[in-house]
């Protein structure tokens, strides 16, 4: 679980107003991370979004940024090239060390990946750095443009259409990058490296990992991303992404901030600050979040109190059932419980004992799967309504109330 994204701003290295967003675990913070995008691209792409949002799961606290005269970020992206990128970066670094924590992890996406590894020896903290879909060398972005190469040489400047839009590229930027190899800066990067690359990427050639791996020291690892394109789109693709950066870093960021576990049968609730109604639930060594839908006013961050309630319900169910199929030997392979409630008026309830107001119904709806006879599926609903949750709902509870110093 994690909180909405903070909205954020820090000037530049032009001066400019960045606009940037942390994505901050529900829990406690175990180290933070700098997101760099792609060319052209701006910090909510999907592979931005997605992969801060799985980082988050893992207590890795993200921050996001437009570089200079992209998305919501002021400036004027003409007058930019690799190396204000560059410095972009190591600013962004400093924002996050002085206001939230130091960067320990660098995370750069195509065109960002090279400006990672070039600013890693920039950001004294970072511990370790992860290129996704990452060029060998900052040249390689020409590509993208080498039908209008000609007019910028001769003019100074063209317009080049990029993933539909419209950019100005200068000659500035061409002499920035022209010859920019990143091989020193790779071998002297003192870091552990975690090279992510698709084998069928049309746009950055897997070559290009290849040559980045090799330049690099040990510790480094590469990890193939398979049928993924060079955006990772696909949602399944950034998660994927996300899980094997959080737990390739683990080793080299240190132990996770410790997290204040519950008692055995206790949870705390506490409002996390965020929008009118998210909680963060801590249950055990568990951190959860409780929220409202975007309709009743919340976040629609986490299940409600009422879905929490639902959840129960289905998950005892499911549990005392496979737990009597255990016991009874039964060929029970799967099961699956839906659970859906709704405040009815008593009247209208055929199988409610009252008869006045309106009460709480639960509909459970069951599937069992396995070669069950019709007698041991009617034996197995029965012991639904034996689970312990049912029988907490079905039945008066008694409830204390008490402040707390």
């Amino acid at each position: 679980m994690a909180r909405p994204p903070r909205r954020i701003t820090f000037t530049g290295s032009q001066d400019a107003a960045l606009a940037a967003r942390l994505d901050m675990p529900l829990g406690p913070v175990g180290a933070y991370a700098l997101f760099a995008h792609c060319f052209t691209c701006s910090k909510d792409i999907f592979a931005a979004s997605r992969i801060a949002a799985g980082l988050t799961r893992h207590g890795v606290a993200v921050l996001r940024f437009d570089f200079t005269g992209l998305g919501a970020s002021e400036g004027e992206f003409a007058n930019t090239n690799f190396s204000s990128n560059v410095a972009d970066l190591v600013l962004a670094a400093g924002f996050l060390r002085e206001n939230f924590g130091p960067p320990s992890l660098l995370v750069g996406h195509s065109l960002g990946g090279a400006a990672v590894l070039a600013a890693a020896g920039d950001i004294a903290e970072a511990k370790a750095v992860v290129t996704i879909g990452a060029p060998a060398d900052a040249e390689h972005v020409i590509d993208n443009f080498k039908a209008q190469l000609a007019d910028i040489e001769r003019t100074g400047a063209a317009e080049v259409s990029l993933a539909g839009r419209s950019f100005t590229i200068r000659k500035q930027f061409l002499d920035d990058v022209r010859g920019r190899t990143l091989a020193d800066k790779i071998a002297g990067l003192r870091r552990a490296l975690l090279v992510m690359h698709a084998p069928r990427d049309e746009t950055v050639g897997i070559d290009n990992a290849s040559r980045i791996f090799t330049a690099a020291r040990h510790p480094k690892s590469f990890v193939s991303l398979d049928t993924a394109d060079h955006l990772l789109s696909r949602r399944a693709d950034a998660e994927y992404a996300a899980d094997i950066i959080a737990a390739w870093a683990s080793r080299f960021l240190g132990e996770p901030a410790e997290q204040t576990a519950t008692k055995p049968g206790v949870v705390t609730v506490s409002e996390t600050g965020e929008g009118k109604f998210q909680q963060r639930v801590l249950s055990g060594r568990h951190a959860l979040a409780a929220d409202e839908p975007d309709e009743a006013g919340g976040l629609d961050s986490g299940p409600s109190p009422y879905d929490y309630l639902a959840i129960a319900l289905g998950a005892c169910t499911s549990m005392t059932l496979r737990l009597y199929a255990e016991h009874k030997k039964l060929p029970l392979e799967h099961v699956e419980v839906e659970v859906a409630h709704a405040k009815v008026h008593a009247k209208d309830c055929a199988e409610c004992d009252e008869r006045e107001g309106r009460v709480d119904r639960f509909e459970r709806r069951i599937s069992l799967t396995g070669d069950l006879s019709e007698e041991e599926r009617k034996r197995l609903l029965e012991i639904a309504d034996k689970c312990p949750v049912h029988r907490t709902l079905a039945q008066s509870s008694v409830i204390v109330t008490q402040l707390k110093d």
